[in-house]
């Protein structure tokens, strides 16, 4: 789908507001979305190029951006809702979503040269190094605040969702406790607090990752595929798997077979949802 003249500001804006749904729901791609949307290859270019296209590409983004943080604010209040009252089950319909994208992103993974004995060595060495890492982050490095500082590395994870294929941000923000507290402060239309980090820490990201990690997929593309299939595995598995050194962990204190029942149900409609993404992304990439 490529954009045209009738692409206008108001079109951009909505565009903006769908793609925000991948950039707040865990297991859902915004690239997928931009994609669907015909602008995916745009926003790449623009984000590895940012000096070069600067002049012609930005004034394109602004509505996109403007309908992004409308639509992040739009969906903050209903998720968080759902988070308080439904922590188990919505936190499973997550990883389902998660574990629906894999074997797309296995078979990305394979695409351009077999599987060898290396790529085997990458997963599991990034699989069992990221699940200690990610496990006993706040005792490795301490709690992550949710402050200025904190909010700049949840904008540069957000920014390497859509630059590195396949990493959910959103995983490793819950795992580290930030997830809820950005949330809320989308909620609540924290310009300063909330917004104007993410996005400086998402800038940050562009500029420093982008032309690296172009470099990285073209160069490396098995490597760096299983690379991320080890902590996409490694950061869904510990979503689902209480933890007393997390700030913001699952709890099945309290749960009955009801939440069991739908939580199963929700895993289900989450795997479905993630592959049939999983299968848009290859359709319009």
């Amino acid at each position: 789908m490529q954009t045209t003249r009738s692409d206008g500001p108001l079109k951009r804006f909505f565009k903006g507001v769908i793609i925000a749904l991948g950039f707040i729901l865990p297991g859902v791609s915004g690239g997928v979305l931009a994609a669907i949307l015909g602008i995916y290859e745009r926003l790449l270019g623009f984000m590895a190029h940012f000096r070069q296209n600067f002049k012609r590409d930005f004034w394109y983004f602004v509505p996109v951006g403007l309908g992004g943080i409308v639509g992040i604010a739009l969906l903050s209040a209903p998720l968080e809702y759902l988070l308080a009252h439904w922590q188990v089950v919505v936190l499973w319909g997550f990883a389902g979503a998660i574990v629906g994208t894999l074997p797309a992103l296995m078979q990305t993974a394979s695409s351009q040269t077999p599987r060898d004995a290396a790529d085997y060595g990458w997963f599991f060495g990034t699989l069992l190094i990221s699940s200690g890492l990610l496990y006993f982050m706040s005792d490795i490095f301490g709690t992550l605040p949710a402050n200025f500082w904190g909010f700049m590395v949840a904008g540069i994870l957000i920014a390497l969702g859509v630059l590195v294929p396949g990493l959910s941000p959103s995983n490793l923000l819950l795992i580290l406790g930030l997830f809820t507290p950005m949330l809320t402060g989308f909620k609540n239309f924290d310009l300063l607090g909330v917004y104007l980090p993410i996005a400086l820490g998402g800038l940050l990201s562009m500029i420093l990752f982008s032309k690296g990690m172009d470099y990285l997929i073209h160069r490396f593309h098995s490597r760096v595929y299983h690379f991320i299939l080890g902590i996409v595995v490694a950061s869904t598995v510990l979503i689902l798997v209480p933890n007393s050194h997390a700030a913001e962990s699952i709890s099945y204190a309290g749960a009955t077979w009801s939440t069991l029942l739908f939580s199963a149900l929700a895993l289900v409609v989450g795997v479905g949802l993630g592959y049939w993404m999983s299968r848009l992304e290859i359709k319009y990439k």
